[in-house]
């Protein structure tokens, strides 16, 4: 029997918060395990764009096709490099939209799936909510109030965050969005898939 001193890394305790959390709303897929609410345990990512780079952007339907191939594959690396297991995760969340209907359908289905069999809860996460959480994980003290610029492939939203799961979206573009506009510009002048780096 070991003592407290004994625990290895990957043993936490019962008041851990263990999210696994899926994401495939467009053309990556991606899995992570999140130790209470800001420590990342794991972060496994497949990118599609050398897949979407022939056609000059995410085409749908070979998304969706892609996120069925990686999706089994991030999960079981994302709780291996956790450490931890099915029976030792608390939730599971998915990103549910906005995005790609079919990829989006892929995550949600294998995260239904998953929580069903495991006998956890299923927490469905609102994409661009997902992007301003992301400020907790990278800045540990942040804390809310504060405003938000979320400049996301398709997204493009200046929002006040006024507490946890508070928001008000004072600002956002009416026709494209920035993300878009980048490679759209890279298109046009011949930089190719995505715009963003190749432009800059």
């Amino acid at each position: 029997m070991k003592n407290d001193g004994d625990k290895t890394m990957s043993e936490h305790t019962s008041e851990d918060i263990l999210i696994l959390a899926i994401e495939s709303s467009c053309d990556e897929t991606a899995a992570s395990v999140v130790k209470n609410g800001r420590e990342v345990l794991s972060n496994v990512i497949t990118s599609q764009i050398e897949t979407h780079t022939v056609y000059g952007g995410v085409v749908p339907e070979i998304a969706s096709r892609e996120h069925i191939k990686a999706v089994n594959y991030v999960i079981g690396r994302a709780l291996a490099e956790a450490g931890v297991s099915l029976e030792d995760v608390t939730a599971i969340g998915v990103t549910y939209g906005p995005g790609l209907v079919g990829a989006l359908l892929v995550g949600v289905a294998e995260a239904k799936a998953i929580a069903y069999a495991a006998k956890k809860p299923l927490i469905g996460v609102h994409h661009i909510e997902g992007h301003v959480s992301a400020n907790f994980i990278e800045n540990p003290e942040l804390e809310p109030p504060f405003v938000c610029l979320i400049v996301s492939g398709g997204h493009t939203h200046l929002v006040i965050v006024k507490d946890y799961g508070e928001f008000e979206i004072i600002g956002r573009t009416r026709d494209d969005a920035a993300g878009e506009a980048f490679d759209k510009v890279a298109r046009a002048v011949g930089l190719g898939y995505p715009g963003g780096p190749k432009g800059g």
